[in-house]
């Protein structure tokens, strides 16, 4: 199996910044990757989309993150990360790793994975 662990939550001010990490381990050796990503749900509301990173290094951003955020990877660390500047209250949520990938044995399939979650809270 894959474990994905994220880091780097907590509490930061608006206009602040913030950096998110999520460490793959397990059986990653088994996972062909076609992306990793970060998700978000904050209270109420739905999870959505941050910002993902294929594997060819092609970046995609919400729309309300654009400018903002940064998301980059370490293959040699099978780490990605996600640079949150100038956050806003609205950013406040559980921020959620994603990879997504296929499993060696099953080339028909793309699975999902995901971190236990790290909360972001964004306070004055």
């Amino acid at each position: 199996q894959v474990q994905l662990v994220e880091s780097g939550g907590g509490l930061v001010q608006p206009g602040g910044s913030l950096r998110l990490s999520c460490l793959a381990s397990g059986s990653i050796f088994r996972i062909r990757i076609n992306a990793m990503g970060w998700y978000r749900q904050a209270p109420g509301k739905q999870r959505e989309l941050v910002a993902d990173i294929t594997s060819g290094g092609t970046t995609n951003y919400a729309n309300s993150v654009k400018g903002r955020f940064t998301i980059s990877r370490d293959n040699a660390k099978n780490t990605v990360y996600l640079q949150m500047h100038s956050v806003k209250p609205e950013d406040l949520a559980v921020y959620y790793c994603n990879l997504r990938g296929v499993v060696a044995g099953e080339p028909g399939y793309e699975y999902g994975f995901w971190g236990q979650g790290t909360q972001v809270t964004v306070s004055s």
